[in-house]
């Protein structure tokens, strides 16, 4: 049975590279059906995205990779597009990015299976519930953090989820718990930071006359608001905006960048590189 697949690696840039990917597909009848590559001059390495459809199962073309990516020291991976990674949603009281994500998901923008939200809010029961996604509230206070967090965990091996998106989840998540999952935490928030820290960062921008707003998608790590940046997006704004206008218009850019950058996560477009990423769009 022919099936599509995702070859994603990265290693140290040297020649025969591209060579020995397509040599191994063709070798294999494999069919390339789209192949990105990139050399990061400052780190020396080299970054390759292959699109393609073959008859061989994953797990034996797994098996058999393993030789040549050894020899050229790639870190790699290799999906079966047939199979959605499960994603699951954390957020607050600010439900515009949540909104947003269940109607993409739900109509199938986002080729990726959404298995549950979860909140520290009971907020956006109905609405989640509504659309026949499970939704599960866990309040938390500074004392409860810890057991909280750990129900979180729960969940993600529950229900075997590859990827946790905060869509506007207002709680910062410990160090040990970005530590499990890394690289399999995107956050969205504006991108004032770090200029107007703290609670009404539009209204501090409205009071600086700020002329752009804009949004930023990323890696969660331990550095708050510092991990990989995916995606980025920016609107021109003026003196005749109120802060209403000015946060009305940074919540249509959260939502839109957050998805973005789930997309390309869920399609297999971002690599690491660093403190960096590589998007192949």
């Amino acid at each position: 049975m022919t099936r599509e697949y995702v070859l994603t690696l990265s290693c140290p840039d040297r020649v025969g590279v591209v060579h020995a990917v397509s040599g191994f597909l063709a070798e294999r009848q494999g069919n390339i059906l789209d192949s990105q590559q990139f050399r990061d001059p400052g780190s020396g390495r080299f970054f390759m995205r292959v699109h393609f459809r073959a008859d061989t199962p994953l797990d034996r073309l797994r098996v058999e990779f393993a030789e040549p990516a050894a020899r050229a020291a790639m870190d790699w991976q290799l999906h079966d597009m047939a199979v959605k990674p499960r994603v699951m949603v954390l957020a607050s009281r600010q439900g515009h990015c949540l909104n947003d994500l269940l109607y993409r998901f739900r109509t199938g923008a986002l080729h990726g299976d959404l298995v549950t939200v979860a909140s520290n809010h009971a907020d956006w029961a109905g609405l989640t519930e509504a659309g026949g996604v499970p939704f599960r509230h866990l309040p938390v206070t500074p004392e409860t953090r810890p057991q909280q967090e750990q129900r979180l965990l729960e969940l993600v091996t529950e229900h075997r989820i590859d990827v946790v998106v905060l869509a506007r989840y207002m709680q910062i998540l410990s160090e040990g718990f970005c530590a499990k999952l890394p690289g399999q935490i995107i956050n969205i928030h504006h991108s004032f930071l770090p200029s107007f820290k703290g609670a009404k960062p539009y209204h501090q921008a409205y009071d600086r006359g700020v002329k752009l707003i804009g949004a930023t998608a990323h890696y969660v790590t331990a550095d708050l608001d510092e991990g990989p940046i995916i995606e980025q997006e920016t609107a021109r704004v003026d003196h005749a905006m109120t802060p209403e206008r000015l946060a009305a218009a940074g919540r249509d850019l959260e939502s839109v960048v957050l998805a973005r950058g789930l997309a390309w996560h869920l399609d297999h477009r971002v690599l690491l590189n660093g403190d960096r990423t590589v998007v192949f769009r």
